[in-house]
């Protein structure tokens, strides 16, 4: 079996501590897009992809069970919007969304759960992140929010 490292990425979970102060979704809103009651989506800051979003209960919760029926329907109700805007928005092909609970499962900030959605376009893989390391990204984090965040405030 290949190993793929990202040592890069080891930076980003390492600041995370398992209170709200040291949580990066807890202490970070320069990446939120919207902000509801219960929830909240914001721009992955280490994005696979353009348009890589999280999407979060505003309360700091590590498991589905502890989410109430508020937060359960809100979470819901954010993915299938995010996924509609960003199909509005950057056309993809088809999405990739998930959820890592648990360190061991790949949660890079366990003590407060998130759904990714990442678009995804026929040929989006290429050479070179295998050859240079380098991974394209066509458009800049901030110009990607000003868009989302107008789409957000439409729809409301």
């Amino acid at each position: 079996m290949d190993v793929i490292w990202a040592p890069w990425r080891y930076k980003y979970i390492s600041m995370v501590d398992k209170d709200d102060e040291g949580c990066v979704f807890c202490r970070e809103d320069e990446y939120v897009v919207y902000k509801g009651e219960n929830c909240s989506v914001r721009l992955n800051k280490f994005p696979y992809n353009n348009g890589h979003l999280l999407v979060l209960p505003n309360r700091h919760v590590s498991d589905l069970s502890d989410l109430s029926e508020q937060e359960k329907k809100e979470l819901f109700d954010l993915l299938i919007r995010s996924k509609d805007i960003l199909m509005d928005v950057l056309s993809p092909d088809g999405f990739n969304v998930g959820l890592n609970l648990g360190r061991v499962a790949g949660a890079g900030v366990e003590h407060h759960l998130h759904f990714h959605i990442v678009p995804r376009w026929n040929g989006d893989t290429n050479f070179m992140p295998i050859l240079s390391d380098t991974k394209v990204i066509s458009q800049s984090l901030m110009e990607l929010k000003r868009i989302l965040v107008d789409r957000f405030g439409e729809r409301e």
